[in-house]
């Protein structure tokens, strides 16, 4: 095992054990190292089973309770740009995965460490690759190849929420919408039809757009409707026959991908349309028998997520699912990612003392 794992001692304070993971680099694709590091610790806990799939780690509890909850964080980071090692400024731990998410997995794994008797069974899941595409998600892989490994009645993922119960999220849906003309030399223009102006018509209906706040178990889920990218022109002497703008739709979690996509198609009769990709939202969870003695328990406020995260992976299994981990997720990937150390011992203290009560 390389020597910075070495220093993954879940003895020592949480944010002890977040910085050294800052310090083992872990970019998707390269988890390698810290997943062997997890993987070392976990097998010297006798109450734990543990399995290894690619470069994901899980590890249950088999005591026989009458539920099980999950709970899950990927190992991996976007790009490092200077960040890493891990610095302390005031209450402020510093570096690339500080806030996505290696004060969470800090919290995972000593909590998984340290509660051998917790009032659920727990299964604790270290995964792989999730910044990048979904084919590659250590997450759904595991589900796949393991599916008892990520059954369960209850479901965590330790994303950034402030320190605050985020439930589901929003569904997100890719489209592209085309403006079609005709092509024509530019010196006699007026013998085509220029698709790049024919767009108008459709960033008139973005801009007049007024996007919904839905309500779904008491949380106001606000979606969105917005154009990301535009494409078009041949050369610059010809009049373009095609251009596409691409169009993202946040829609709410109560809305199933088949109804969003016939939302947005509606509002773009007469223009070629096609969806490029999509995923489902997640319902909130919190209504759910242990959701409610969740948010009971911690006493923290409850919003919605906006944001598509792996809950949403969970409520395809048929798992309610909730966000709650330290850190601003408006801090995620800034190259300045940065956590407070208060709020990662205050949801490790929260996680805590709802796991070690008595059901």
């Amino acid at each position: 095992m390389s020597s910075d794992t070495d220093l993954l001692d879940f003895n020592k304070p949480v944010a002890h054990l977040a910085a050294a993971m800052i310090d083992v680099p872990s970019v998707s694709g390269e988890e390698s190292v810290l997943a062997d590091g997890i993987e070392d610790i976990l097998q010297k806990a006798g109450h734990l089973e543990v399995l290894r799939h690619q470069n994901t780690v899980v590890a249950r509890t088999q005591l026989a309770r009458s539920s099980r909850v999950v709970w899950a964080g990927h190992l991996d980071t976007v790009p490092i740009n200077d960040n890493v090692p891990h610095s302390i400024d005031g209450d402020y731990l510093v570096g690339r995965g500080s806030v996505d998410m290696k004060a969470g997995v800090a919290i995972g794994l000593k909590l998984a460490m340290e509660i051998s008797q917790p009032r659920h069974d727990m299964t604790w899941i270290f995964y792989d690759n999730e910044e990048v595409e979904a084919a590659k998600n250590g997450l759904g892989l595991l589900g796949a190849a393991h599916p008892d490994w990520v059954a369960g009645d209850f479901a965590i993922v330790g994303e950034p929420s402030h320190g605050v119960i985020e439930g589901g999220c929003n569904g997100t849906l890719r489209c592209e919408v085309s403006s079609i003309g005709k092509r024509a030399h530019s010196a006699r223009a007026w013998m085509g039809t220029n698709a790049i102006h024919g767009v108008e018509g459709i960033l008139s209906v973005l801009n007049a757009y007024e996007p919904e706040t839905v309500m779904v178990d008491g949380l106001g889920y606000r979606e969105g409707l917005n154009a990301v990218g535009i494409n078009g022109g041949v050369a610059g002497n010809v009049i373009p026959d095609h251009c596409a703008v691409t169009i993202n739709y946040r829609f709410a979690p109560s809305s199933s991908i088949e109804e969003a996509t016939a939302h947005v198609r509606e509002l773009f009769v007469g223009y070629d349309f096609r969806v490029v990709d999509a995923a489902p939202g997640a319902m909130p969870g919190v209504e759910s028998v242990i959701g409610r003695d969740f948010v009971s328990s911690l006493g923290v406020e409850v919003k919605p997520k906006f944001g598509w995260t792996d809950v949403a992976r969970f409520s395809q299994w048929g798992i309610p699912a909730v966000n709650f981990g330290p850190g601003d997720p408006s801090l995620a990937h800034a190259d300045d990612e940065r956590v407070e150390i208060s709020s990662i011992d205050a949801v490790y203290d929260a996680m805590k003392r709802w796991l070690d009560s008595p059901s």
